[in-house]
């Protein structure tokens, strides 16, 4: 039997890890095991497959998806889940390498970004990405699918698909809670929509940490001005010729926030705050991970709902 895995959080279930400290006996139910990288679908698989599986995630609350590695038992789950969910598009840099072994190993692999259509990062898409050290903005798929719930929901009908196929769950169940949650997740898009709505014209801008919100800016009619690290990765840099450049956006936008990442820390965007003035604000905002347990963010609805409400005081 392998390894057990720990439960994802959903209504008072605490966080953990793979392999945080649970024996193996847990898992002699004999419940399908699914293993998912990210906290954020971790919650979205939880939500569908309730207590039909043993639901687990790899990267803890907190982490930078773009680095974390997985450790040797983390590797060892993901290669021997009955479904290992992912979300891809390069997203999970660090575990690529374990993410192709395990399938070529016949572990089957849900990929969520397999079943969107992804916005292209071409380069171009903000003045500030060429400095003049000539320093151009990383481009590429944008992973960051889930800042538009719609675009998850959309994906769930593949998910249902996949997971009529592990052996131990009740296909009828898995349908109707996908269905629950899509209607939930079309509720939260349209209370985000009314949280956004008060923001003026003029300042429905965003300036982020990096590209992390790209979907979230198309499906609420806000416009990404800027990035501190011009990049879909956290691991790309930027240069002094960028910030300078992204200061005078800023300047000439009258924006008045920089949104920052729990992942990250918020020390660059605080120094390009300051360079601005203005009083510009720096807001942290929950974009790759869930929050802590009562942190507003603890699931994938309170952490979208918490980000827009977030937003819509700091523009409006």
């Amino acid at each position: 039997m392998r390894s057990v895995l720990s439960f994802v959080a959903l209504a008072g279930l605490a966080v953990c890890s793979v392999g945080c400290g649970q024996d193996d006996e847990a898992s002699a139910d004999g419940r399908p095991q699914i293993v998912v990288t990210t906290s954020i679908l971790g919650d979205v698989v939880l939500n569908v497959v309730g207590d039909q599986a043993d639901v687990s995630v790899v990267m803890p609350i907190g982490a930078d998806p773009h680095e974390f590695a997985a450790s040797t038992r983390q590797a060892e789950a993901m290669t021997e889940a009955d479904l290992l969910v992912v979300n891809g598009a390069g997203f999970e840099q660090g575990l690529a390498g374990i993410i192709d072994g395990a399938r070529a190993d016949g572990t089957p692999v849900f990929t969520f970004a397999d079943h969107v259509t992804l916005r292209t990062l071409d380069g171009d898409e903000h003045e500030h990405a060429a400095g003049e050290d000539g320093h151009d903005h990383e481009g590429g798929d944008d992973p960051h699918i889930w800042t538009d719930p719609t675009m998850i929901a959309g994906a769930l009908d593949a998910l249902v698909t996949e997971l009529a196929n592990v052996d131990g769950l009740d296909a009828a169940f898995v349908e109707r809670s996908a269905g629950r949650y899509q209607r939930a997740l079309a509720d939260l898009d349209a209370e985000i929509v009314t949280l956004l709505a008060p923001i003026p014209d003029g300042r429905r801008t965003l300036v982020t940490n990096h590209e992390a919100l790209g979907y979230f800016a198309e499906q609420y009619d806000l416009e990404v001005v800027g990035a501190v690290i011009p990049s879909l990765t956290t691991s790309a840099g930027a240069s002094a010729g960028e910030l300078d450049d992204l200061a005078e956006i800023m300047r000439g936008e009258d924006v008045p926030a920089i949104f920052g990442e729990t992942t990250q820390p918020t020390k660059l965007a605080a120094a390009l705050a300051d360079e601005v003035g203005d009083d510009v604000q720096v807001v942290e905002l929950y974009t790759e991970s869930l929050g802590e347990e009562g942190s507003g963010a603890d699931s994938y609805v309170d952490m979208l709902r918490t980000d827009a409400a977030r937003i819509a005081e700091a523009l409006g």
